[in-house]
């Protein structure tokens, strides 16, 4: 039997988000270069929007190295950072092939103040400048130089022909006639250019290129068995020689275990990264949005000042929109006029709600800002939340993309949250405490006789703190810490 038609009342709840409330959410989780780019599109859309100054960075910038790049009303200076440190320099499939050898920090750190008028003058020749320049001054056909041209154009940061010559053939045109042969020709006068190694398709042809660099001086450096010992080395044994493994070495090449140890020493002189200290790329700069000082031996957290746009209303444009009520159009520009009041309101709250979640971070790691990560507690966002009566997700947006400038260098906000792990005596400490326990044996360890993950579970087992060898060992890679055996010293 069909049901008749009617009109029936029924009562339900449902959460409506509002336009204000998408608004205040998505600045909320926005960082500081994306909430200048929101409000550099609203000045430009809302001609009843105004902003006093630039919004973000105009006098303290803070690289990703640590380096503050400051105008005049911020002088330049440095601040550690605390960022992640050494990324293998070939991609991640050789960096356990190569985390033995221990070349130091990379070439090429510049330390020039690049402001003034004439920075121009000073910047860098690029890698691809450098070697286009070379190219220039061969007697190579126009038909090579442009061949030799596709694999410069095709190098990355540090030097290195990341595609394959089939790739690369794969992508001239279909009939040009070039083949296989034309771009392995091509290729070995792109490594005949200085830098030595540029070129490479993988470390051991960079370390041998640097080799037959050297043999092929008039008059060598080193002893030419030394350098065609370390040639064996690297195009056959490199990950041996990374593990340190010099009776294996000497027995492989047949020499005395002294000859390695010299081949091991001409090795790393060699330089795995070719096309560092040319010209930089673009710099990842990150904005502290909030400043750490002591103040009456409290620690207290404030709102970066130079990451707050002065946003207002344009009072002409708006006393404009209020006596024009009546007329046509009238609308538009009331919906104008409360869209900037709700920026404005939104901007204001966006940082209000910063600053408590970080005061609440600051209060509960106290402890950290006077010692360092060795005194850092366990921390969740639920406890947060619930001291600041907020939500677990409000302040997971607060958390994400926003960086608290400390004693010790600038760090995300997350980074103050972490795991606990137990202590003998029932309590709990945090697994960035462990970390830097860890760190802080290992940098104290005897180079001829390191700590094992199992010795350092029990050195840190005598302080107090019940931590497994697998988690020593998660920890210490964590770290990029090279295994026992990697750092042991001859």
């Amino acid at each position: 039997m069909a049901m008749k038609p009617g009109l029936h009342l029924r009562q339900s709840q449902h959460l409506a988000l509002t336009p204000q409330l998408q608004q205040s959410i998505r600045l909320l989780q926005l960082s500081a270069q994306e909430l200048a780019q929101e409000i550099e599109q609203a000045l430009n859309d809302n001609p009843l929007l105004e902003c006093d100054d630039p919004p973000v960075g105009a006098a303290m910038r803070i690289a990703a190295d640590g380096a503050i790049v400051g105008t005049a009303a911020a002088p330049a200076q440095e601040v550690p950072a605390g960022g992640a440190e050494g990324e293998g320099f070939n991609g991640e499939a050789e960096a356990p092939a190569m985390a033995g050898l221990d070349w130091g920090a990379a070439r090429g750190d510049r330390d020039e103040d690049d402001n003034g008028p004439g920075a121009w003058a000073a910047t860098p020749t690029s890698l691809r400048e450098h070697l286009s320049l070379q190219l220039a001054a061969t007697k190579a056909s126009p038909r090579d130089r442009a061949l030799v041209q596709l694999l410069i154009e095709s190098l990355d940061e540090q030097g290195y022909l990341t595609s394959s010559l089939e790739e690369l053939l794969a992508i001239c045109p279909p009939g040009s006639g070039v083949d296989l042969d034309d771009l392995a020709t091509a290729l070995r006068l792109l490594q005949s250019f200085d830098p030595a190694g540029v070129g490479a398709r993988n470390a051991a042809e960079c370390l041998v290129l640097q080799l037959d660099a050297l043999a092929a001086q008039p008059t060598p450096p080193y002893p030419p068995a030394q350098i065609a010992n370390a040639r064996r080395i690297v195009s056959d044994h490199l990950p041996a020689l990374a593990a340190r493994e010099f009776p294996k070495l000497a027995r492989a090449l047949g020499i005395g275990e002294e000859e390695v140890l010299q081949a091991q020493a001409l090795i790393r002189r060699l330089n795995p990264h070719p096309g560092v200290g040319f010209g930089s790329t673009v710099i990842d700069y990150v904005v502290p949005d909030i400043l750490v000082t002591k103040n009456r031996n409290r620690w207290v957290a404030q709102i970066n000042p130079d990451v707050v746009p002065k946003l207002r209303l344009n009072p002409a444009y708006a006393a404009a929109v209020k006596q024009e009520r009546h007329r046509e159009g009238f609308s538009q520009w009331s919906s104008r006029l409360q869209e900037a009041r709700w920026l404005i309101r939104n901007v204001q709250q966006r940082f209000e709600t910063i600053q408590r979640v970080a005061q609440a971070i600051v209060d509960r790691q106290h402890a950290f800002f006077t010692h360092g990560a060795i005194a850092m507690r366990p921390l969740v966002l639920r406890e947060v939340a619930e001291v600041l009566e907020l939500h677990e997700s409000t302040v997971s947006r607060v958390t994400s993309n926003k960086y608290m400038s400390t004693p010790f260098g600038v760090f995300e906000l997350k980074y103050f949250f972490g795991s606990h792990v137990a202590t003998d005596t029932g309590g709990a400490a945090s697994s960035t405490a462990i970390r830097a326990l860890i760190k802080q044996l290992i940098g104290g360890e005897d180079p001829k006789d390191p700590l094992s993950d199992s010795r350092i579970a029990e050195l840190l087992g005598e302080q107090g703190f019940v931590v497994a060898r697998r988690t020593v060992a998660k920890y210490r890679e964590a770290l990029k810490i090279p295994a026992v055996a990697l750092r042991k010293s001859p």
